[in-house]
């Protein structure tokens, strides 16, 4: 009975998931993309928001944010810096499954801080910017991301609900033709200027120009309504976000899945493979694991009150 009221859950949770904003998912899409594995979590994150949920929050909602703003030229001069010698890149190995996709379609990352892991790197090449996050709190993750030209994001939504995601512009093309679009709102980055959405609605991004684009980008924690909710927000960062970290460089923490990320990799690789050579056989493997895994967990249980019935049945 606790296994089909988990499942129950999972279902309900995942079809609000897919339901909600303008913009969704295919089925099939949703059925297998990560956020449905963290629906029943982020349910209760959108549940106890003390923001809206809708696809762009209000800055005066993040006041202590304000800091950022008012210092967003030393933070460009440090992001200019690092990008002169090359330190905004794509990871060279498969070890940041959190944003692994994305680097073959031309986005670039450094990372300034990620939940409890270390990055020395980053108080090295950016100390002025590593300070002023020592003294917000609310920032959980922050890194320098390029996005450059004839370069996009495909679309996508983010896995979990408890942070919020804050663009700060520094080196921008100040034009609509490089923008974001989150549920079908678009919003182009001007140099100084700052924005917050919520990154489990669908969005992706693109810059048609022919100049470059760098921001400042953090996951700010999501105000929730109840200690309760807080409490388990910090933890779940603390214990299963802090995993997901990934370095800039030797001397910078990986966190344990991004460990297994590596070996994990390799199988998708072949899957990859076998999908472009025999599309039939992949779907079938893909479908046939799916199902024995939910036979085996909910139906074998219960196979002798199964066939009890049906000989009852004939």
């Amino acid at each position: 009975m606790i296994k089909w009221i988990i499942l129950a859950i999972f279902v309900i949770s995942a079809l609000y998931i897919q339901n909600r904003g303008k913009v969704r998912h295919s089925f099939y899409r949703q059925f297998f993309d990560h956020s449905t594995i963290l629906a029943p979590i982020n349910f209760l994150m959108y549940m106890f928001s003390k923001v809206p949920n809708q696809p762009y929050i209000d800055t005066q909602h993040f006041k202590d944010l304000k800091v950022l703003d008012e210092n967003w030229e030393m933070i460009r001069e440090e992001a200019q810096a690092l990008y002169a010698k090359g330190g905004i890149k794509a990871s060279s190995t498969y070890d940041d499954l959190g944003f692994n996709s994305f680097f073959k379609t031309g986005w670039k990352r450094f990372y300034l801080k990620w939940y409890d892991s270390a990055h020395p790197s980053a108080a090295e090449l950016c100390p002025k910017t590593t300070e002023l996050l020592k003294n917000l709190p609310s920032i959980k993750a922050a890194m320098f991301t390029e996005l450059a030209p004839d370069s996009r994001l495909v679309r996508h939504r983010d896995p979990y609900a408890g942070s919020l995601r804050y663009h700060l512009g520094l080196i921008t093309p100040n034009d609509d033709r490089c923008f974001i679009d989150v549920d079908g709102q678009r919003y182009s980055w001007r140099d100084g200027e700052s924005v917050v959405f919520d990154e489990t609605y669908i969005h992706y991004a693109e810059n048609t120009t022919d100049q470059n684009r760098i921001i400042f980008f953090a996951d700010v924690e999501r105000p929730l309504k109840t200690r309760f909710m807080q409490r388990f927000n910090h933890w779940f960062g603390k214990k299963v976000m802090t995993a997901a970290s990934s370095p800039n460089e030797a001397g910078d923490q990986t966190g344990g899945l991004n460990k297994v990320f590596g070996y994990v990799y390799q199988i998708r690789i072949k899957a990859k493979a076998l999908k472009k050579t025999n599309r039939q056989l992949y779907y079938f493997l893909k479908w046939f694991l799916m199902l024995g895994i939910f036979f085996l967990i909910f139906i074998r249980p219960y196979m002798s009150q199964i066939i009890a019935f049906f000989e009852k049945m004939i």
